[in-house]
């Protein structure tokens, strides 16, 4: 039951700390000249939309782990 919180309270932690860290640069360096060729505004907007990118299939895979987590310590 212990580690189930602990595994909770990162996972909030993660999680809260993405959401603050928005403003990070998620750019390759073919993209980075890009968002300097188009200018500011687009370039926060082509940022936003690397990070989401990004973020979805990470934030599916981390479901999936907890789910198979909760049920491997279920049998134990």
């Amino acid at each position: 039951m212990r580690i189930q919180k602990l595994f909770i309270l990162a996972f909030v932690f993660v999680f809260l700390f993405t959401l603050v860290s928005i403003d990070s640069q998620a750019q390759c360096s073919i993209c980075t000249r890009t968002a300097q060729q188009l200018g500011e505004k687009p370039a926060r907007g082509l940022n936003a939309g690397i990070l989401y990118l990004a973020f979805t299939p990470l934030a599916l895979m981390g479901v999936i782990g907890y789910k198979f987590y909760k049920k491997y310590n279920e049998k134990n």
